[in-house]
């Protein structure tokens, strides 16, 4: 295959049976053969198209996954097409419980090409409760080139696709249980996603009812100025359109927004005092956003501070970092530290895109800052036993959590200041 676009792109739109991958494997069996999709296509499918959103038998039902994947890839060899849909992916790992995701798989005649794991868990529907979100949002390697991914709810957050399409994809696929409720922002997306990034969007719904979700069926595929290529109706339906790689040429020639990255913020902004932090944080919360903090001296950052800090953002929708200023540090440590000032610990933290606020304090511990935000997740090292944490008590106590996040690097600032003192006796 070249690292051309796909020649076509289309969507196998059917109401999804919960648990039960037999009956959803045998409805696209048959619309595939309804269908006869031309050579070199892709055809995108609902997501969890072949068990729903089964939760009390998603671990169950992720064992079906790889023999529903070699399916795939026998109906993709058949017709000489790819398949995109997302299943359940069960990830197992030492010692930790097992996590499930909601996957995005490409399977091609030679089997899985890409996979993308959804971002945005819909929370309104608990899927949160069962289900762990991906942190990888880039496109996926293909032999047809990078190919973006969205897992419906996803769909609403415009910055995944800018990422995935900066970094090459030409075309998006979307796989989706959009409900009917919310029909119009399902057509307006595609076609803003579509628009703003000068792609094609391929889009796969569901249709029909499950419970008491109505779904809106209406799968689309979208040329890059928005024009919609086609479209289903409400019921069950397959559809396909041409990709014509020329026409996305032609209109990025004109001029390509999606390759205009300017960097309009000022990380120095994200310097505040408890009283400017208090401020913004009750803005933050009044739209529903969750609040981490944590804290540390940061005196020389290395890479153990910035995974950390990394996982520690990964835990809410915001991320606060207490400093402890000069004076706190050397109560703490000694009068030979801080090694840096206070104002550079927090402009380099501030630099950091997993940061969204910077407060200094000048006490031994946080708790004064910790009583006055009560954060939603209070974040420490693993090494610190839950008892012993400074004010994880008091968030528990406000019906919040406490997260303890293990260190990926072992490495010290006070062993690389040791480092330093050594390398300079030698010198």
């Amino acid at each position: 295959m070249s690292s051309s676009l796909f020649t076509g792109a289309g969507f196998l739109q059917f109401e999804v049976k919960p648990g039960d991958p037999a009956a959803n494997l045998k409805t696209v069996r048959r619309l595939l053969k309804k269908m006869q999709p031309a050579a070199d296509t892709i055809i995108v499918l609902p997501e969890l198209w072949a068990t729903g959103f089964a939760y009390p038998r998603l671990d169950e039902l992720a064992g079906e996954t790889p023999g529903l994947l070699e399916e795939l890839r026998e109906l993709a060899a058949g017709d000489d097409i790819c398949l995109a849909g997302s299943l359940i992916e069960k990830v197992e790992q030492d010692e930790v419980p097992a996590k499930l995701y909601n996957t995005l798989y490409l399977t091609g005649p030679d089997g899985v090409m890409g996979r993308y794991r959804k971002q945005h868990l819909f929370s309104f529907w608990q899927e949160d409760r069962f289900l762990t979100p991906g942190d990888h949002p880039l496109p996926m390697v293909t032999p047809r080139g990078p190919v973006g991914g969205l897992v419906c709810y996803d769909l609403r957050f415009p910055e995944l696709a800018r990422m995935q399409t900066f970094n090459g994809a030409r075309l998006l696929v979307v796989s989706a249980q959009w409900p009917a409720a919310r029909l119009d922002h399902w057509r307006t997306l595609l076609r803003a996603r579509a628009i703003e990034n000068q792609v094609f969007v391929a889009a796969g719904n569901s249709c029909g009812d499950s419970g008491e979700n109505c779904f809106a069926g209406h799968s689309m595929v979208v040329a890059p100025d928005g024009t919609v290529l086609a479209e289903a109706g409400g019921r069950e339906e397959t559809g396909a359109a041409a990709l014509i790689e020329a026409d996305l040429q032609r209109l990025r020639s004109r001029f390509c927004n999606v390759g205009e990255r300017p960097r309009p913020l000022h990380d120095g902004d994200k310097l505040v005092s408890l009283p400017q932090l208090r401020e913004r944080l009750q803005t933050i919360r009044g739209q529903g956003s969750k609040v981490a903090f944590t804290n540390g001296c940061f005196d020389i950052l290395h890479s153990g501070h910035v995974a950390y800090l990394e996982q520690a953002r990964r835990t809410a929708d915001c991320l606060v970092v207490a400093l402890n200023s000069d004076l706190s540090v050397r109560m703490i440590k000694g009068d030979g530290r801080p090694i840096n000032s206070e104002a550079d610990r927090a402009r380099v933290l501030a630099a950091l895109g997993c940061v969204d606020f910077v407060v200094i304090f000048d006490e031994p511990t946080p708790i004064g800052l910790i009583a006055s935000l009560k954060p939603d997740v209070l974040v420490k090292g693993a090494d610190w036993p839950e008892d012993r944490i400074v004010g994880a008590a008091e968030v528990k106590a406000a019906g919040g959590r406490v997260a303890r996040i293990a260190f990926e690097h072992q490495v010290s600032t006070s062993a690389v200041i040791l480092r330093i003192r050594q390398q300079e006796k030698k010198t």
